[in-house]
């Protein structure tokens, strides 16, 4: 494709379309894994955190066609996108079996890279699909992508200090990504493309889990905090 032509004006614009579509769930996921730091280190994690997340899905999209043949890729990738929605709502310090929430700069650097690399399977596919083999334009896209996202989590981050409830909202839109992920896995086709009850039955499923599961991991730890021997 040639530099600066039509065509590659064309493709650079439908991939930041693409990236900033996705920006949410990264944006969302970058403020949840910063709310526990410091008010000085925050800002650094979200920079930090979006760089890195954006690192990590150029070197996928790099790698995109043999991503393509791993058989269960979108379920597993979807499973561990629950998790980390779960731990996410968990209140700092360990959740109900004694692991350690991020509440150090490079944990939340851990959780969002590795969030990031789990959901952002069906971005880097896209984004393929739309450079037609021209990695200059998918690194342009995501650079361009990158001030989107900071802004996005600074955002996202006021308002959860404002209001803690966003948590939980924020967590729901990351549980029904991994919903996603898990519908879209190819090896369950014969499942999900049959049967739209299946499909509206995982949504629900995985969102409603990972909410209640947050909510008594929440509830488990205010009443040992509020225990005697506590």
């Amino acid at each position: 494709m040639e530099l600066f032509s039509p065509a590659w004006f064309t493709a650079l614009g439908a991939i930041i379309l693409i990236d900033i579509v996705l920006a949410g769930d990264n944006a969302i996921v970058i403020a949840l894994a910063a709310r526990n730091l410091p008010p000085q280190l925050q800002r650094k994690a979200i920079v930090f955190g979006t760089v890195g997340a954006i690192a990590v899905r150029s070197l996928m999209t790099l790698g995109v066609v043999w991503l393509l043949k791993i058989p269960g890729l979108m379920l597993v990738g979807g499973l561990g996108l629950l998790w980390i929605a779960y731990k996410l709502i968990v209140p700092s310090g360990h959740d109900e079996h004694g692991g350690p929430v991020a509440t150090t700069f490079w944990g939340a650097m851990k959780t969002i890279v590795v969030a990031d690399a789990l959901m952002g399977v069906d971005n880097v596919l896209g984004v393929a699909g739309a450079a037609q083999g021209d990695f200059g334009l998918v690194i342009a896209g995501l650079l361009i992508s990158i001030p989107i996202v900071v802004w996005g989590s600074s955002l996202v981050l006021k308002l959860v200090d404002r209001f803690p409830a966003v948590t939980m909202i924020g967590a729901g839109v990351l549980a029904f990504t991994a919903g996603k992920m898990i519908v879209g896995e190819p090896m369950l086709d014969n499942i999900f493309d049959a049967s739209q009850l299946a499909r509206m039955a995982t949504y629900v499923t995985v969102v409603a889990g990972v909410l209640a599961a947050g909510w008594l991991a929440t509830r488990r730890q205010v009443a040992v905090q509020k225990s005697p021997a506590a």
